[in-house]
């Protein structure tokens, strides 16, 4: 190896761990499928992760009937008897996010307002699936930003982060506390804490719901109006994704709160498929099962979804299959031996189905996307064989 080629290779090393704060020796959880280069992700003593242990904690820690009836005294509080709005769920039509809204209406009697931040490129099957849970009894606002601007964002946010999913996961977050401010409703219902449930601190293993500032720095990654702006983005251009100073003070002045529904119900995503199947119309992937992995039924919105997946598993060595696969490990529903055959087959397959349409939504070339993607390889993670790349620690 080359002096040169060597210390730029190390530097490169270097900065990939240092941005994620990825330990630099990679080894998997004894339980599930996951490594410990899951951002924000421990292990005890033993070598099992925080998802595991908080799956553990699901089954054994708490009384799932206590918790319904702090979510009925939650509703009894707030819920309007004049049929009015009084609770935000975010939604997309997705078979999550339908559940909420079914279950908060049905069996909790409340009157949700559904806000959907809509997909870079909506799916056939995507757009259906809105449309059948609207019909079957919800109001919704959908919503689209410019579209000139969230391509221009989409594409700085893969150059310069790696993941084309950015600009969305914005918009999704900032918009239904717009409505709620509008609308003036208290409650905003999303559906899991993703941080407890896929490996976060156990700290938070109990939480309900999080302040309004510490949401927005849980869910924008530390990422902010300034930082886009360094990238060359005209701050009015960001209007619509970030919280302005007099949105996060109406939010605190009118007790806006969020709470996450995974607190109060047990979250088993699988369940939610057949619930939100026979409740609501939702439809499985018509193709049979999504690239990347062996599901039919999660994130189906969006032409675009793939690459977020594909992204993860070159920055991280964990894709789509992965984080399926060991959620269904904790809920039961497959072993770990099972989880195992499943993600070697399946995790990293390239989502080459709408390659083009992603190479003409972000107006780049293949060989500028490929420079991108390998900029976001780090060394202790992939290895040069043969002219192709490989990974240099499997999950056995």
């Amino acid at each position: 190896m080359k002096p040169r080629f060597f210390y730029v290779l190390c530097r490169h090393m270097h900065k990939v761990i240092k941005k994620y704060n990825l330990p630099p020796e990679v080894w998997f959880c004894k339980k599930c499928v996951i490594s410990n280069q899951r951002p924000g992700i421990s292990f005890d003593k033993e070598g099992v992760c925080s998802a595991c242990l908080f799956a553990e904690h699901k089954k054994t820690g708490i009384d799932w009937n206590k918790r319904r009836q702090e979510l009925k005294k939650l509703c009894d509080k707030h819920r309007k008897n004049d049929g009015s709005f009084d609770v935000i769920v975010p939604g997309s039509g997705g078979k999550d996010s339908s559940t909420v809204a079914h279950v908060l209406k049905h069996e909790f009697r409340m009157h949700p307002l559904t806000v959907t931040w809509a997909p870079h490129l909506y799916t056939d099957i995507g757009f259906k699936n809105l449309q059948n849970f609207i019909a079957s009894g919800f109001d919704d606002i959908l919503y689209f930003p410019n579209r000139i601007i969230h391509r221009k964002l989409t594409r700085i946010s893969f150059e310069k982060l790696g993941d084309n999913f950015q600009p969305f996961i914005y918009g999704q977050y900032t918009i239904p506390f717009r409505v709620a401010i509008q609308y003036n409703i208290p409650l905003v219902f999303y559906g899991e804490d993703g941080i407890v449930e896929y490996g976060g601190p156990n700290k938070y293993a109990d939480r309900a719901s999080l302040s309004i500032k510490n949401f927005v720095k849980d869910r924008f990654s530390g990422l902010f109006v300034e930082q886009f702006k360094s990238w060359g983005v005209n701050e009015k251009d960001l209007k619509q994704y970030f919280l302005n100073p007099k949105e996060l003070k109406m939010i605190k002045k009118n007790n806006i709160k969020q709470y996450f529904f995974s607190y109060f119900h047990k979250w088993v995503p699988q369940e939610n498929f057949y619930y939100a199947q026979k409740h609501v119309g939702f439809q499985a992937n018509p193709d049979g099962r999504s690239e990347g992995t062996y599901s039919k039924y999660a994130s189906l919105d969006d032409m675009l979804d793939g690459f977020h997946y594909y992204l993860s598993y070159i920055k991280f060595g964990l894709g789509r299959a992965t984080s399926d696969a060991a959620h269904e490990i904790r809920d039961g529903h497959i072993t770990r031996e099972e989880g195992v055959a499943l993600v070697r087959r399946y995790d990293g397959e390239f989502p080459q189905k709408h390659f083009k349409t992603f190479l003409d939504y972000c107006d780049i070339t293949e060989a500028k996307f490929w420079k991108i993607v390998d900029s976001f390889r780090s060394p202790h993670l992939w290895k040069k064989v043969k002219g192709g790349w490989e990974l240099k620690h499997q999950v056995k």
